[in-house]
């Protein structure tokens, strides 16, 4: 079956974003899709949400996941335009796309039972379609002010900065509809808007992690057994003058990194 005109005039866009960055996983929102049609990228599963009207397709949500990592879809009880994936990226994170269309009147129950579904730590990310000066919009709205309760709520967090996620062509003005919310449980994450549309009216939004490297850093690996106590004992000493201080956060990384240079010159590690 052919792929609806919406979809296929983006989809050499989304190819090439792709290629480009390489993403883990990529959440789409007004996919436009029918649910009898078979939408495929190379490289990646696709779990989506369609929304089927009597004539065309509306709406709708997609989770593109990579390949390379090891991923599975997880199943959502709600009425709301959200999917989701539990996703292996250096731990097992799920990862929620959700789309709320401006004009629909969301229930705060149906975003928090939402929200209760979600394994954490977990990222939800997506087209919120309100308006809140927390997240840099100029005015804050009944839904924006609706979503700051919801994160409130649930003690979740906002990862968005001031920067403007969508562009309106006939007035040529800009504004932040699109969220990054996150379980406390996830690692420091970067947040960043991309400067290329794309063909769309929404700037990619970016989440990655704050060390870009990619690579876990685990602490050494003392081997105890092999430790010489004496001269660890005699290297590690704790002076008066390092914990009488006001200060009890200096004086606790004082102790701390007497020990640790102690450790690292007579313990062997690996």
């Amino acid at each position: 079956m052919e792929l609806p005109r919406r979809v296929r005039n983006k989809i050499q866009d989304l190819k090439a974003l792709l290629n480009f960055s390489q993403p883990v996983c990529v959440a789409l929102q007004e996919t436009f899709l029918k649910s009898n049609l078979n939408f495929k990228l190379r490289g990646y599963n696709c779990v989506r949400k369609d929304v089927d009207s009597v004539t065309t397709p509306s709406e709708g949500v997609c989770i593109l996941t990579s390949n390379s990592y090891s991923s599975s879809p997880l199943s959502l009880r709600t009425p709301l335009q959200a999917v989701a994936v539990q996703v292996h990226i250096r731990t097992l994170v799920t990862v929620c796309c959700i789309y709320l269309p401006p004009h629909d009147v969301i229930s705060l129950d149906d975003l928090n039972a939402l929200v209760y579904q979600l394994p954490a730590p977990f990222l939800l990310i997506g087209d919120f379609n309100g308006h809140s000066t927390l997240w840099g919009s100029d005015c804050t709205n009944s839904r924006g002010r609706q979503i700051e309760q919801f994160i409130s709520d649930n003690c979740i967090c906002l990862l968005n900065n001031d920067e403007k996620t969508y562009f309106h062509e006939p007035t040529r003005t800009s504004d932040s509809l699109d969220l990054a919310i996150c379980s406390t449980l996830l690692p420091l994450l970067n947040f960043t808007v991309g400067r290329d549309l794309c063909n769309s009216d929404h700037f990619p939004i970016i989440v990655s992690y704050a060390d870009s490297g990619g690579a876990i850093q685990y602490p050494p690996r003392y081997l105890f057994q092999r430790a010489d106590w004496d001269n660890f004992m005699q290297l590690a000493d704790i002076t008066e003058s390092m914990v009488n201080t006001a200060d009890i956060t200096e004086a606790v990384q004082d102790v701390v990194d007497c020990l640790i240079n102690a450790a690292n010159n007579i313990v062997a590690h690996v």
